[in-house]
């Protein structure tokens, strides 16, 4: 379905998760299959019009403004081979779509704190989920791709068909055509011991120290994360959490030995909120209880070699108006898979993430403010994570090695 905007449905058909960054673009192609997403880029062609994908994630979607916005919300299919564990997911689909298809075969995806996240962006960008340590990035567990070429042509690329083009569509993300559909593997995983810890800082000030220090003791089965903020007196906070400074431990692992690994953080000190324990790993997403609702906001990141002590002291005292949120890294993400891809900066232990509300206007403040508290950091940063880039005109800086940077720009050429 081809919309303009004297449609009724443009405003809407337009409308993404994130609201800081509004496009106008001059069509919108609302896509329900491949072929018409091909045929989406072969119109962009003739009309000499520049092609963007509206995301179904949390992210900012590619410039639009005035040129052609493809749609995939409405290719939301799941296919899953529960012996070959495996699930092939089309442009659309979110990971709640494969979390409830995989469920009945006891099987799990490589998914992210917010099952509403789109798959294909997500995995494109690298993807660290729920299970990264013990599994690795999403993108190391992805079988094959189909893309509708710069040319229009529909094609399917696997590590042999187009070694090249596999290694940069897992990791590189953007401008190697439009991604219509993924296979990516499942896991054995049916229930996880997971949820969260949450501290008030005034009664625990070193919670964010512990659990930091609690990281280093952990097995790889166990993927956490902290988020550091203020909770304000306002209805979608809990009422035990309003009017507080909070460190919420969020905790996800495989094993039945969960409360034994979490002993050292609950001896921190008490907590507002402790809602740990086992869990069909179909309500995973309770873990992080992201908000579903579309907002605006900025974020950029660091990807950190380690974080001290003296480090983390100035990163807060920055961050007072910020939302913190500081994830482990290490285990299966620090080793390249079977079949190398383009994900970065392998080396991290851990990302460090800077948030902030944006009520529009001019960005800039923003930005420097965040960089700020990411220069705080400078001496153990390596890059970025590109998942994590929210707002950026320049997601790519820094998100890669140069070589592989060089790499990902010669083949965009190649192929466009």
């Amino acid at each position: 379905m081809e919309i303009t905007p004297d449609h009724p449905a443009y405003d809407a058909e337009r409308a993404g998760f994130q609201t800081a960054f509004e496009h106008r673009p001059a069509v919108i192609i609302a896509a329900t299959s491949a072929e018409d997403v091909r045929a989406a880029v072969e119109l962009a062609a003739e009309r000499h019009l520049t092609v963007a994908v509206k995301a179904t994630g949390h992210g900012r979607e590619g410039s639009a403004e005035g040129h052609l916005l493809i749609s995939t919300s409405r290719m939301t299919g799941v296919r899953v081979d529960a012996e070959r564990r495996t699930a092939r997911v089309e442009a659309g689909a979110q990971w709640r779509h494969v979390i409830e298809a995989a469920a009945p075969h006891g099987l799990a995806p490589l998914s992210g704190s917010a099952p509403e996240v789109g798959v294909v962006g997500y995995t494109l960008g690298g993807g660290l989920g729920l299970l990264a340590r013990e599994f690795g990035f999403a993108a190391d567990h992805v079988r094959t791709v189909d893309v509708a070429t710069p040319d229009a042509r529909l094609v399917r690329v696997t590590a042999d068909s187009d070694p090249d083009l596999f290694w940069a569509l897992r990791g590189g993300r953007d401008g190697f055509g439009v991604v219509t559909a993924i296979e990516v593997d499942l896991v054995p995983v049916s229930t996880i011991y997971g949820g969260g810890l949450y501290f008030d800082l005034e009664r625990v000030p070193d919670a964010v120290n512990g659990y930091l220090a609690w990281t280093a003791t952990v097995p790889e089965r166990l993927t956490s994360s902290v988020g550091v903020y203020f909770a304000p007196d306002l209805p979608m906070f809990p009422e035990p959490l309003r009017g507080r400074s909070i460190a919420h431990v969020r905790i996800a692992c495989t094993g039945e030995d969960g409360d034994e690994l979490v002993a050292p953080l609950r001896a921190l000190g008490p907590r507002v909120i402790d809602k740990l324990g086992e869990m069909p790993f179909a309500d995973a997403g309770s873990i992080y209880d992201d908000p579903t609702h579309p907002h605006s906001y900025l974020g950029d990141n660091a990807l950190l070699t380690e974080l001290t002590e003296h480090a983390l002291r100035d990163v807060l005292a920055l961050a007072d108006q910020y939302i913190v949120d500081i994830r482990h890294l290490g285990g299966a993400l620090s080793r390249e898979p079977e079949v190398p891809n383009a994900v970065g900066h392998r080396a991290a232990q851990y990302v460090l993430r800077v948030i902030s509300p944006f009520d529009g206007g001019d960005p800039t403040s923003v930005h420097t403010g965040q960089r700020k508290v990411l220069d705080a950091v400078n001496e153990w940063t390596i890059g970025r994570s590109l998942n994590f880039v929210y707002g950026s005109t320049d997601a790519e800086a820094g998100s890669f090695e140069p070589g592989d940077l060089l790499r990902l720009r010669e083949l965009r050429n190649r192929v466009a």
